[in-house]
């Protein structure tokens, strides 16, 4: 089984993710199971998909938007943002969005080219949980959340800047 960091700890990946087939075809869903489908899968077969055993989440490719979830997200326990490369940025402001605009409280988890230099800043954006890409060491990725002592600016993990934390003496 997979390993994930979760909550900042290592743990096993009880989900398994669906992903669409190279032609576009939807693959056969297991009868069974936690499953991560496509925005696409989900739109396109939501009452069928409600119907199986166990529970589904939605991943999210970086160009597309939240707001096509706002209406399932208190039924979505995993929230997954598919971050295509390292250089693409645009994950941090969906989970964002998640977080602070549509209270998702769930579990919101980046896949893809998740990288230990990632993980600290995209802790402050909402994410808890990290499919660190295959070929990178889980238990050096989780050192990542021990980079920095504190931010400046205002996150989802810290609604505060640091300057008022600070005259306020609560650093």
């Amino acid at each position: 089984m997979t390993k994930i960091i979760k909550d900042k700890q290592i743990v096993e990946d009880q989900w398994l993710t669906i992903k669409l087939g190279a032609d576009g075809a939807f693959p056969e869903i297991p009868a069974a199971g936690n499953i991560i489908v496509p925005l696409k899968l989900w739109l396109a077969n939501k009452a069928e998909l409600q119907q199986r055993q166990g529970q589904i989440g939605v991943w999210l490719d970086s160009n597309e938007d939240p707001n096509s979830l706002a209406d399932d997200l208190s039924n979505l326990p995993l929230i997954a943002i598919n971050f295509p490369q390292f250089a693409d940025g645009r994950g941090y402001s969906i989970a964002r969005l998640l977080r602070e605009r549509f209270s998702f409280k769930g579990e919101i988890r980046a896949i893809g080219d998740v990288l230990r230099d990632q993980i600290f800043y995209m802790h402050r954006c909402g994410f808890n949980a990290f499919e660190v890409r295959a070929d990178k060491s889980i238990e050096d990725a989780l050192t990542a959340f021990n980079d920095f002592s504190d931010g400046y600016q205002t996150s989802v993990d810290q609604p505060v800047p640091y300057f008022r934390r600070r005259l306020s003496g609560g650093n």
